[in-house]
């Protein structure tokens, strides 16, 4: 090579080597907050987690080189104001709030500006988080489980799996407000069917225990189990102390009957996260929460878990069997 072709050469690899490095150095990241509802090492949120993980991935985000995501739990209600603070003075791009209605009403608190997605909040308009579900408007937008309707569903499931119950107690935590609107949905058809309600409220694992053993002592009982923190982190205990008190009961959605839970019915647990990733991808390519609508799940899953059942020794009936999305054995 003659030494004129070399120095041209090595000159302009000196000079497309910086602005390559320079491009490099100059991508953003973006920051994303998560604020939880129970622990991080629950293999139900891992699960969650790892889908929103792999839907953002899909989208073009990934942690350490573009976005970065901080997370903050707030196991109970209480927890939620505090943590909720920590994670908007942290400034992110965009929060998602995964710790129900204690979160969302939290971080709706602490900030109007910062765009909010949640998963997980029933009634998020009568919550007062969003003022419609087609138009969100303000900074929050997000994914509902369900209705509030869904629980009477829930009270006509436990008295068809066990026709003896003519009591049900129903498992809330009273710091929740949607734990007032699954009670009254059930109260308009308990008469209907034979059975009385009973709120159980809890808080804490010792709140379960007590407040499980006491409803046991009365005959022809049954448990209702709403969705909320407290429930989804000692569902395992739910599921142990009714299967000891001989109780039948039925849950909010399949990782309840996973654990031992009797019978669940609701939506996929998993996908709104999915979804959730979606939506922040839209808002960090600057789209805004307000015109992105509230979005409810198109299908619910009917489980039942014919083990549990044996050993409380209930005979499914064959046509709640045949409706069964699945059958655990």
């Amino acid at each position: 090579m003659r030494r004129r072709e070399f120095i041209t050469l090595l000159c302009g690899a000196a000079m497309v080597w910086p602005l390559t490095a320079s491009a490099q150095q100059g991508e953003q990241t973006r920051r994303i907050g998560v604020l939880l509802g129970f622990a991080e090492d629950d293999q139900e949120l891992q699960t969650r987690m790892a889908a929103f993980r792999e839907e953002l991935q899909r989208l073009g985000w990934t942690e350490n080189r573009n976005v970065r995501i901080d997370i903050r739990v707030a196991s109970v209600g209480a927890q939620a104001q505090a943590q909720a603070k920590e994670l908007v003075a942290s400034l992110p791009d965009v929060i998602v709030a995964a710790a129900g209605s204690p979160g969302i009403i939290a971080l709706q608190q602490a900030t109007q500006t910062i765009p909010v997605v949640f998963v997980n909040v029933t009634d998020p308009v009568g919550v007062g988080i969003v003022t419609s579900l087609s138009r969100p408007s303000g900074n929050i937008t997000g994914f509902m489980p369900f209705e509030y309707g869904i629980s009477a569903k829930w009270l006509e499931l436990l008295k068809q799996i066990d026709p003896r119950v003519n009591r049900a107690g129903v498992l809330r935590d009273p710091t929740n407000p949607t734990g007032i609107g699954f009670l009254a949905a059930m109260q308009g058809v308990a008469p209907s069917i034979g059975v009385e309600l009973t709120a159980l409220n809890v808080q804490q694992a010792d709140d379960i225990e007590r407040a499980v053993g006491e409803f046991a002592r009365g005959s022809n009982g049954g448990l209702v189990v709403t969705l909320n923190s407290v429930t989804i982190t000692h569902r395992a205990l739910v599921a142990t102390l009714a299967s000891q008190h001989r109780l039948a009961a039925v849950y909010p959605q399949r990782f309840f009957s996973a654990a031992g839970g009797l019978i669940s019915y609701g939506p996929n647990s998993v996908e709104p996260y999915r979804s959730a990733a979606g939506y922040v991808d839209r808002i960090l390519k600057g789209e805004k929460p307000a015109d992105l609508p509230v979005q409810a799940p198109a299908k619910f899953e009917l489980v039942v878990n014919l083990r549990t059942a044996k050993a409380l020794g209930l005979q499914v009936p064959p046509a709640l069997l045949a409706r069964a999305d699945e059958v655990i054995e």
